[in-house]
């Protein structure tokens, strides 16, 4: 139950079991091709061009500010935990001058406080986490891509830890990229950095007045072969890893025949409930209110006297592993809850099961079931 990797549908498993056909056999040309048409589907960018590259989720970020930054562009990076402050490394590194607007701890950055900055000077991009998968602070994607819409700024969306689990209207809302990997709530092993462009972005890229500085991540090598596997046509730049496709195109599908809406309310009320649970046996969560509180993943401080290092332990003697801290400042003083992708009721019943016997063994105070009385009597309210 860690925040990625996740469990993994069993089809998911089955298609990265199968023999490897060649990456230009009919066969795969048409899963890939059918992969980069469902993208566009999930993201809700019917226009936008879908990149499926052997990686991680860094190489997606990565990609994003190599194709877009040339040097001495101004940046400015909206920050809610380690891996807003990643991005800002990553675009220094291709030359940017970086503005670094950072948050409290369990906070976001205001609004107003945004467009102030966007009003003293031109900003090229705009970058901002959708779930900081260390905090589990959730940010709303929607006022800050209009701010950078209005501005005339390209925005950058890391949904690493929220694709296919949080509200994502890429080309309703105007963000120019969205990017993730393949292990969180996509639902696939990890090894696949997934980024779908707008058609803006792809043009500002083109119109560059120096070439990308990372030869694996130019778009100009990509772009070919995402567009010829769309039109159903053979190409190459880099070997594809093939079954992780085969399992990507598994996993989209069953995401497309839940439906995109209907995940992301299961999330939402999963989640909620969750948080419900924990705050009754009193536990305190992260982000400063509920809010702002992510619904793939609960980030919970925990409590007074009570050893993180045994708790954990405790909980995996019941077969669920969870993550510790991930932010340097509070590392040991909280731990993380990953419930995305697939998962159902039955498994977050049986996570509180673990909590709660791991808690009372170490002498944290509370009634014994309040939790999982309070995660049943949420979800009857939810349906």
């Amino acid at each position: 139950m860690i925040p990625g990797p996740i469990e993994f549908e069993p089809e998911v498993l089955r298609a990265m079991g199968v023999a490897t056909t060649s990456h230009v056999a009919p066969n795969f040309i048409e899963v890939f091709g059918n992969t980069l048409e469902l993208m566009k589907k999930i993201w809700m960018a019917p226009n936008g061009q879908p990149f499926v590259v052997t990686g991680s989720g860094t190489l997606a970020m990565d990609m994003a500010a190599a194709n877009l930054i040339e040097k001495g562009d101004s940046a400015l990076v909206i920050s809610t935990g380690y891996f807003g402050e990643r991005f800002k490394d990553i675009l220094d590194r291709y030359g940017a001058n970086t503005t670094l607007l950072k948050a409290s701890i369990g906070g976001v950055v205001r609004l107003e406080t945004i467009e102030e900055e966007l009003q003293k000077k031109q900003y090229k991009v705009l970058t901002f986490t959708h779930v900081d998968t260390s905090t589990g602070v959730m940010v709303h994607p929607e006022p800050i891509s209009r701010l950078a819409t209005k501005y005339k700024v390209l925005s950058i969306l890391d949904g690493v830890c929220s694709v296919a689990g949080e509200e994502i209207r890429q080309e309703e809302w105007g963000i120019d990229i969205v990017l993730t990997g393949s292990q969180k709530a996509i639902g696939v092993p990890s090894g696949l950095a997934l980024l779908v462009a707008s058609q803006r972005a792809i043009k500002i890229c083109e119109n560059r007045k120096t070439p990308v500085c990372n030869y694996y991540a130019d778009w100009s090598n990509w772009l070919p072969v995402m567009r010829a596997y769309e039109e159903r046509r053979p190409s190459y730049f880099g070997t594809p890893s093939v079954n992780l496709i085969l399992a990507l195109e598994t996993s989209l599908k069953i995401i497309c025949e839940e439906g995109i809406v209907k995940r992301v309310r299961r999330h939402q009320y999963l989640a909620n409930a969750f948080r419900a649970a924990t705050s009754s046996i009193g536990l305190e969560i992260l982000p400063e209110v509920n809010s702002i509180a992510a619904n793939t993943l609960t980030a919970v401080y925990y409590p007074k006297g009570i050893d993180g290092v045994l708790l954990r332990a405790k909980m995996g003697d019941s077969d669920v592993i969870i993550a510790g801290g991930l932010l340097p400042e509070i590392k040991a003083t909280y731990f993380r809850i990953g419930h995305m992708g697939s998962v159902s009721s039955n498994d977050l019943i049986a996570v509180l099961g673990a909590l709660e016997r791991a808690l009372f063994e170490l002498g944290h105070p509370f009634k014994l079931g309040k939790g999982l009385q309070t995660f049943q009597d949420e979800l009857l309210k939810a349906n």
